[in-house]
């Protein structure tokens, strides 16, 4: 006889089975009681929160021949034909491959016929999201007025995707994500069914991985047993077939980081790349070890949220302590976009080490303000430590070039009126060179106001003045001007209060030209013509 898989094994055949969804389980047992059974329901969440199992539970209480307060008795003809898959009273139909419409018209006539055994019948349809646009207008009047023999079950993980129209038609019943202490207390009970121990902390552990899905977490728990066939399913070996790491490495690569230990960061990352550790689970593991830590650095009255062994608290609770709340977010920012980052990604491990080198060297992060805080910070350690360099009296190695610090290199002479006016000349292209930091140029009026400067206007209440402030936008824009004048072009960025600009003083340099020559618009491919 074949294997069956936990899931499926153990799949609840009443309502007291049901784990983790109180709130339904109380609602569909008070109509099955009192004969108030609706004509369609929708079942929206999560994946493997129990959609399924509680539509085929009702499928069998409506046409069960002796039903009890938890649903079917599971004894009567009814309720073994369902649960064998030969009864014709219930259909279970899957959208996603029977997305067409012809696919609602089988359902549609075969409604209207009386079911042959029992009392009703139920249409059971799975991923109902991905039914086409002409298959829910085919359902619509169906599904609003159906025969009173006829049961609609709809389930769906992507609710927001289904028509208004179906979703007023429907009694919703929203599944919540079922807690780790309900998955943990059902996988005991199934471990004792099948003759087994487990340490508690590697049950904890597969239903934190499950994300609140009772069948990803039967799933897991179903490969760690087949990883360890015999004794008891310890934590470490749990840990090793699912490709996870224990936490004492993350507390020592978030020491790394706030130690700026770049070395020690990617050793590290090397040694889980050679023990075959898959690199999305070990950052999505970091990015819950930072979680812990920032609710922590939050309030200490979080300390009850987190799901964690009292020894490893002690080092959670050390490791809160060396950093500061928003370097923490920063991480998790961080770390959270790589995940998307890496998930189809060829070289998942470049993309870790990248990431780990951003958070332990700041000062790469030239554009990135939330950054400045670890910058100052490292800055200030320093500072405290008295950790100062003088390049000039840095003894000189074989083969080392010495920066001496009394050495100043030569400045570029400042640009005169006719290198200004010969950019001018050269604007569009000189708008072509800019990156996508600084092409917002092109919104302004260069001028040159009466001592000589270069002056770039934007409309009144245009933003760009403003983005054009930053630093690094104003150094690669003297860089370009530089380029082009051979000179240091002094410039200064402003709003135009009104659209008289030229007044006192000022001019449109596009207006000046030289001897010879005849205006045409700046925005041509020519700027001027001969006469």
């Amino acid at each position: 006889m074949s294997y069956t898989a936990l899931y499926r094994k153990f799949r609840p055949t009443d309502l007291s089975q049901v784990r983790g969804q109180d709130h339904i389980v109380t609602t569909l047992r008070n109509q099955l009681s009192g004969g108030r059974v609706g004509h369609a329901y929708l079942f929206t969440g999560t994946r493997g929160t129990g959609k399924t199992s509680i539509a085929k539970i009702m499928a069998r209480a409506v046409n069960c021949e002796h039903p009890t307060e938890n649903g079917p008795c599971g004894e009567c003809d009814s309720c073994r034909s369902i649960a064998d898959g030969s009864s014709m009273n219930v259909y279970e139909i899957d959208a996603a491959s029977n997305t067409g419409v012809d696919n609602v018209r089988v359902i549609i006539e075969g409604v209207n016929y009386r079911p042959t055994l029992g009392k009703y019948k139920v249409y059971i349809i799975d991923e109902v999201h991905m039914l086409s646009e002409s298959a829910f207008n085919a359902l619509l009047k169906t599904l609003e007025e159906p025969p009173e023999w006829a049961i609609f079950i709809l389930a769906t993980t992507e609710v927001h995707k289904l028509p208004a129209t179906i979703l007023s038609r429907c009694q919703r019943y929203d599944f919540k994500r079922i807690g780790i202490d309900t998955i943990c207390s059902r996988m005991q009970e199934l471990m004792a069914a099948e003759g087994r121990s487990a340490d508690e902390r590697a049950l904890r552990y597969i239903a934190r991985k499950a994300d609140g899905s009772m069948r990803d977490a039967l799933s897991l728990l179903d490969q760690a047993i087949a990883f360890q066939s015999e004794g008891e399913l310890s934590y470490d070996e749990t840990l090793e077939v699912l490709g996870a790491v224990d936490t004492e490495v993350f507390s020592r690569l978030f020491r790394g980081i706030i130690n700026r230990d770049t070395l020690g960061c990617v050793g590290i990352i090397d040694e889980m790349a050679s023990q075959g550790k898959e690199l999305t689970q070990f950052v999505t593991d970091f990015v819950w070890y930072l979680r812990n830590i920032m609710l922590l650095m939050a309030s200490p009255d979080t300390a009850s949220m987190i799901d964690i062994s009292t020894e490893n608290m002690v080092r959670l609770r050390e490791d809160a302590g060396l950093s500061e709340l928003d370097s923490v977010i920063r991480y998790i920012r961080v770390f959270s976009e790589l995940i998307s980052q890496i998930r189809y990604a060829s070289q998942k491990r470049v993309h870790v080490e990248i990431a780990f080198i951003r958070c332990c060297e700041p000062r790469m992060a030239i554009k990135d303000p939330e950054s400045l805080t670890d910058r100052v910070a490292a800055l200030e350690k320093r500072i405290e430590e008295g950790n100062f360099v003088s390049f000039a009296a840095a003894p000189k190695t074989e083969g080392e070039t010495v920066i001496r610090s009394d050495v100043k290199m030569p400045e570029a002479p400042k640009a005169l009126p006719d290198d200004i006016r010969k950019l001018i000349e050269n604007w569009p292209r000189v708008i072509s060179d800019c990156s996508n930091d600084t092409c917002m140029i092109k919104n302004c009026k260069p001028v040159l106001s009466d001592d000589g400067k270069l002056v770039l206007y934007f409309p009144a209440g245009d933003i760009s003045a403003r983005l054009l402030g930053n630093e690094a936008q104003h150094r690669e824009l003297e860089e370009i001007f530089e380029n082009y004048t051979g000179s240091a072009v002094e410039f200064a960025i402003k709003n135009s209060e009104s659209d008289e600009i030229f007044e006192n003083g000022l001019y449109d340099l596009r207006n000046i030209v030289k001897p010879g020559t005849v205006n045409v618009p700046i925005d041509t491919e020519e700027n001027t013509e001969e006469i």
